[in-house]
């Protein structure tokens, strides 16, 4: 690979990671801005999905700068993954040109597989090679110190040297491989808790719609149920009204019959009286 071209595609990557730091800064403010201070009205603000995104990614932003920004401040490598500072800026484009994203985690799949990847494999195949590089990681040239003045017994001081510091050296080896053994499992417990932390983050999001949904569904139940209740009130006056209405016609029909005979029981004795003085 060309030398300059390599060093321009370096400089490029770094200056990505850079400003895809600053773009989601930026976001974050203009998102914070428009969010109330109280952390229960945030909950239920339109804007709550956006901050919950931009979170995760400035999460995913710390991973990346621990794992690799290191090493690329000592000069002695880049930032490899641009393939990761792409998807962080699709990511960051989706909150500012829509109000009603998806859910965090449906937005950050990709981001969070890439990024896990990147790591990992920076972790197990790169690092090694770049603390060699490391100032410092050559305990060879300090162990065994200036070279001897030649003369008859330079040899033999050299060799009893050498014989000394052997111990020391096989030590120190072993001390730099647990020293890697423990950072890279540090590195991954870090990874783990982070991730461990979204998804507490998400499943409290979850409750609390869940929770949002289940006041709504009470509410309109129990507006539904005082509907009932109107309901057989109005009906309970229909019948009450029918029923009283049938009462009173046949009390109506009854009074003439009653008539009919009270004017039959008079007229009795006035025929008997008749029948009396014609015989």
């Amino acid at each position: 690979v060309c030398k300059r071209m390599d060093l321009v595609c370096q400089r490029m990557l770094n200056q990505g990671f850079l400003k895809v730091e600053r773009y989601h800064n930026l976001c974050q403010k203009q998102v914070k801005a428009q969010l109330p201070r109280r952390e229960s009205e945030r909950r239920n603000h339109s804007l709550a999905r956006h901050a919950d995104i931009l979170a995760a990614v400035e999460t995913r932003l710390s991973l990346l700068n621990m794992t690799f920004m290191k090493y690329v401040d000592s000069n002695l490598c880049c930032f490899i993954p641009g393939k990761v500072i792409d998807e962080i800026y699709r990511v960051l484009r989706y909150v500012n040109s829509t109000r009603a994203p998806q859910r965090a985690h449906e937005v950050l799949q990709e981001l969070r597989d890439i990024s896990s990847m990147a790591m990992e494999y920076f972790d197990e195949k790169i690092v090694p090679i770049l603390k060699r590089k490391m100032p410092g990681s050559d305990v060879s040239g300090r162990l065994i110190g200036t070279a001897p003045v030649p003369g008859p017994s330079a040899a033999l001081t050299t060799m009893q040297l050498f014989s000394k510091q052997s111990p020391s050296r096989q030590e120190v080896t072993k001390l730099q491989q647990q020293v890697k053994a423990n950072g890279t499992g540090l590195t991954a417990l870090k990874r783990e808790i982070s991730e461990l932390r979204l998804k507490v983050q998400e499943q409290q999001k979850q409750l609390q719609d869940q929770d949002q949904k289940l006041l709504e569904q009470t509410q309109i139940i129990g507006e539904q149920n005082a509907r009932l209740a109107e309901l057989e009130r109005k009906l309970r006056e229909v019948m009450e009204s029918t029923v009283g209405n049938s009462s009173g016609s046949g009390s109506n029909e009854q009074s003439p019959r009653k008539r009919r005979k009270a004017v039959d029981s008079t007229d009795c004795p006035r025929k008997s009286k008749r029948l009396r003085n014609r015989k």
